[in-house]
């Protein structure tokens, strides 16, 4: 009988091995119950605290109530992993351990890393900052808004002119402002074969854009759940009031209104105006849009919110169907956030689609296409369709969640 000989393992296969164990010795934490048995050494130390500090159960570790010891649990989880990781860690530590009460202190403001989240748990405590803490955390507002301005603007910008060009028509144009494309289109007829060319008996021409040619109206919900939507409209509606050929008002409410449209030439100073938390009085927001409304076939109302109303939802609906029955252009933003599955008022959502409302949620980069295709006045629904929106009414089997 021939003798089997087993091949010894290869060094690349131990090195993979080794590896394997290294990683599931760090997913669950070591202890005798981890069944690795794989010891850690240099930097793996460090991210074996970082993760023991943040998720052992019996939090044996824990970030404790000292910000200089959060501090350096911050800076420590920046040496160790990518911003991306970075800023799910942060987001962990908040919701786990409370940590917005630790914000308060300026020397945890300079070790986080900025974000969304980051920003909109400053707002909520921005009431009771200490005086020492608000300009570290204005410092930390700014940068994340002149990220996601240098993100976000030129699109905006590029979508809504060019949609305006699009959907206004001049029918007596001067010569600069002649849309040579559809006005050869439209005096085809008038093709004279002998000369080669078209006489433009009728011409078209783009819009004069030196007035507003739209009116745009954000109505952002600031109760708590909606803090990255907060964020991310104050920082639109701050792009859109730096285009001329649109009319931008951004109102802020929750059991109150608050219009922040004077403040719009700085998106730092309209997100500390905004108060996250509170309830929510939807047709009271509605009501004071109204008033805000010049020419409603011109007009495009955004409502931002989960359309949990607080108050009277009656008289919110018959609010939103004068507004719709108006003319005006009438959106419902469950979210816009990066996130986009928020939970809902499915009844309200309902009733709005009903009244040529739709009800969908939207994130930062979809939304200027969306506000292109609401000022040339395209079907919505078709749009979200396109993109693989679910709009409100659509969800097969889910009663909580809309995901864009």
């Amino acid at each position: 009988m021939n003798a089997i000989t087993l091949e010894p393992q290869s060094a690349s296969e131990s090195r993979f091995d080794d590896e394997r164990q290294r990683r599931w010795r760090l997913i669950l934490g070591g202890g005798a119950a981890d069944g690795v048995g794989c010891s850690l050494a240099g930097a793996d130390l460090g991210i074996d605290r970082c993760l023991e500090s943040l998720y052992d159960e019996d939090r044996k570790g824990g970030l404790g109530g000292s910000a200089p010891k959060v501090a350096r649990w911050l800076g420590d989880i920046r040496t160790y992993f990518p911003t991306s990781v970075v800023r799910v860690l942060q987001q962990d530590a908040l919701e786990r351990y409370g940590l917005q009460r630790l914000l308060l202190e300026p020397e945890m403001l300079e070790a986080v890393e900025p974000d969304v989240h980051l920003v909109a748990t400053l707002l909520s405590l921005s009431g009771v900052m200490p005086a020492k803490v608000k300009e570290a955390a204005r410092r930390v507002v700014r940068q994340v808004v002149a990220e996601l301005e240098r993100k976000l603007a030129n699109p905006l910008r590029q979508a809504i002119t060019g949609s305006l060009n699009r959907s206004v028509r001049n029918r007596r144009p001067r010569h600069a402002e002649i849309d040579w494309h559809r006005t050869i289109r439209a005096n085809l007829r008038h093709y004279q074969p002998e000369y080669r060319t078209v006489i433009p008996a009728t011409r078209i021409g783009f819009g004069r854009r030196a007035t507003a040619l739209r009116d745009i109206i954000l109505c952002v919900d600031q109760s708590g759940s909606m803090a990255a939507s907060v964020v991310y409209a104050g920082i639109m509606a701050a792009v859109m009031a730096s285009i001329r050929s649109v009319r931008t008002a951004l109102v802020v409410f929750d059991t109150a209104v608050v219009d922040l449209t004077e403040q719009l030439d700085d998106p730092v100073e309209v997100l500390f105006g905004t108060q996250l938390g509170g309830g929510t009085d939807i047709h009271r927001a509605l009501s004071y849009c109204q008033g805000l409304v010049r020419a409603p076939h011109d007009t495009i109302l955004v409502l931002i919110s989960d359309l949990y109303e607080g108050g009277d939802r009656q008289q919110m609906l018959k609010r939103a169907a004068s507004l719709a029955a108006s003319g005006v252009r009438l959106i419902a933003l469950l979210a816009l956030s990066d996130k986009g599955a928020p939970t809902y008022d499915h009844g309200i959502a309902g009733a709005l689609a009903g009244m040529g409302a739709p009800a969908f949620a939207c994130t930062p980069d979809q939304f200027p296409d969306l506000m292109a295709a609401a000022i040339e006045k395209r079907d919505l629904a078709q749009w979200a369709a396109a993109r693989g929106i679910v709009t409100a009414g659509q969800e097969a089997g889910n009663n909580d969640r809309v995901v864009p």
